[in-house]
């Protein structure tokens, strides 16, 4: 997908998050995370929400590229091209999803700011999802301080999980 920017539409973090969480169990399905740039804020989104406990499978925060590997098992040469990609998110979001037997995954990488990562600058995130039968990955350009970057990864993150659970309803 082309890069783009986040929702301008501000839900509150909290009212998304109610969604996903009764989304998924309307499906019976349930959701697990791979952090990196995020650093745990999907997942703690997603704890926020009372009953949480029947779908949220649980996270992996995963900063350092050992962790990516070999925990979530991101391919190494993935991570060679870049830990910036779009196919670093998808394999983040995959990891998640084999490693803590979720039915949907998501994926979180980029480079927070204000400095560079990765030859990325500050404010490029990917993020990704993962569910039966699909998987979406997008490039995003955000603009702030670091947690503004994280706070909107994170809305453009639980969006796309919602946008998952649409396909087929």
């Amino acid at each position: 997908m082309s890069p783009d920017t986040p929702s301008s539409e501000q839900v509150p973090l909290d009212q998304l998050a109610e969604r996903l969480v009764r989304r998924l169990q309307k499906r019976s399905w349930s959701i697990a995370t791979g952090e990196s740039l995020t650093a745990g804020l999907v997942s703690s989104t997603i704890a926020s929400v009372p009953g949480c406990s029947a779908v949220f499978r649980g996270a992996v925060v995963a900063y350092a590229p050992e962790v990516k590997t070999e925990v979530l098992h991101v391919p190494g040469e993935l991570l060679t091209q870049g830990i910036v990609t779009e196919e670093v998110a998808l394999a983040l979001a995959q990891g998640a999803c084999s490693r803590l037997a979720a039915t949907v995954g998501i994926g979180t990488t980029g480079a927070a700011g204000p400095d560079d990562h990765d030859g990325m600058p500050g404010g490029t995130a990917c993020i990704a999802v993962c569910g039966p039968s699909v998987q979406r990955a997008r490039t995003l350009r955000v603009t702030g301080d670091r947690s503004q970057v994280r706070h909107a990864v994170t809305q453009a993150a639980v969006e796309a999980a919602l946008e998952i659970l649409e396909v087929g309803e």
